[in-house]
């Protein structure tokens, strides 16, 4: 067995991510055995598109060094990157992220679901926060059931604190106010107590280690943003919307939302495509909008199906016909907060209108 030169590797770039496998230190293992370069790299971000692309530039660059090679094998592991979102409230969440939307009846919790199952089917440790209080949907969706446990916890200091212990399902640790309330019963509240219970729900509750924490979001343009801006250094926001001139017309007013509080914008999703609404409005607003395009939710039955049976995890099984959209999505959504962790972390400094 043989190495190869220790930072032979370094300056390969990862496509689209533009950043060197040298500067995220990603080579683990560099070696030859036998006329075979034994490779190993941690990939930073799940579902990476560029993965046969970037393979042909290492074997490029192996065998442009060494000429003992004959042969390159490439394991790839991974390590998702992000700005530590909890950081702040003393969690151990890289990447949150919110699903928004301007309306009310576009999807966004459905998308906001197959993300976080879409993530977690890549590879990642993923919670989901189910922060539109007057509508919370997430329980039924996932089939989740049973109430949140509060558990005494010994902090650093010698001191008893009590911490709330989210729902676990499908793998997915899981937050909502439907489990804390009869389903079907309206919660009537003002700003002050929403507030309340969105920082208990993210800053005393013990999610753990998560790389993406996702957050359905209310409708509209109001106290849940505001309060994340403050609390957190989120990674990003997605804005679903559906085609319709209506629909986009106020998914443009939460992007403006979303930009005056300084979280980043990671793109829009256009849901229910298809025949009933149209499509492509949301790529034209995307482009208008100069923010990235993720992709669309076409409109099958199945994924209005699996939503109503509470069993969202069936979308990405190999027998779903959205299952390659919907990925494709969630890769996308990676890739995106990835982008903008690397090239400059995210921000959580509130813009006072004067």
């Amino acid at each position: 067995m043989s190495s190869l030169p220790a930072d032979c590797l370094k300056s390969v770039t990862f496509p689209e991510l533009n950043r060197t496998l040298g500067s995220l230190s990603a080579v683990k293992k560099c070696e030859i055995q036998d006329g075979t370069a034994q490779i190993t790299i941690e990939l930073p971000v799940p579902g990476y598109p560029h993965k046969e692309e970037l393979s042909q530039s290492i074997e490029k660059q192996i065998r442009s060094v060494s000429a003992d090679v004959n042969q390159v094998d490439i394991e790839y592991t991974l390590n998702i990157k992000g700005p530590e979102s909890g950081a702040k409230v003393g969690l151990h969440v890289k990447n949150m992220i919110a699903v928004g939307s301007g309306k009310g009846g576009v999807g966004k919790s459905t998308v906001a679901a197959s993300l976080a199952y879409g993530l977690q089917s890549l590879g990642a440790k993923v919670g989901l926060l189910d922060a539109d209080v007057y509508g919370p949907s997430i329980p039924h969706m996932t089939g989740s059931t049973g109430k949140p446990e509060v558990r005494e916890h010994l902090n650093s200091n010698g001191s008893v604190v009590q911490r709330i212990h989210p729902v676990e399902h499908d793998g997915l640790k899981l937050m909502s106010i439907g489990f804390l309330v009869p389903e079907g019963e309206a919660i009537i509240w003002r700003g002050p107590m929403l507030h309340k219970m969105l920082t208990q729900f993210v800053a005393e509750t013990e999610w753990g280690e998560l790389d993406y924490l996702i957050v359905d979001m209310p409708p509209g343009t109001g106290d849940v943003a505001l309060t994340l801006s403050q609390m957190l250094s989120l990674a990003g926001a997605v804005v679903v919307c559906t085609p319709q001139k209506v629909a986009l017309l106020d998914a443009v007013k939460a992007i403006g939302m979303y930009q005056k509080v300084n979280i980043p914008i990671l793109g829009m999703v256009e849901n229910m495509t298809g025949e009933i609404f149209g499509r492509g409005g949301a790529e034209q607003a995307a482009a208008d909008q100069k923010i990235p395009f993720l992709g669309e939710v076409p409109i099958e039955a199945e994924v209005r199906i699996c939503g109503d049976e509470r069993r969202m995890k069936d979308l990405f099984t190999e027998e779903s016909k959205s299952k390659a959209a919907l990925e494709s999505i969630c890769s996308r959504v990676a890739m995106e907060a990835a982008k903008v962790y690397f090239k400059k972390p995210a921000t959580t400094t509130l813009e006072i209108l004067q």
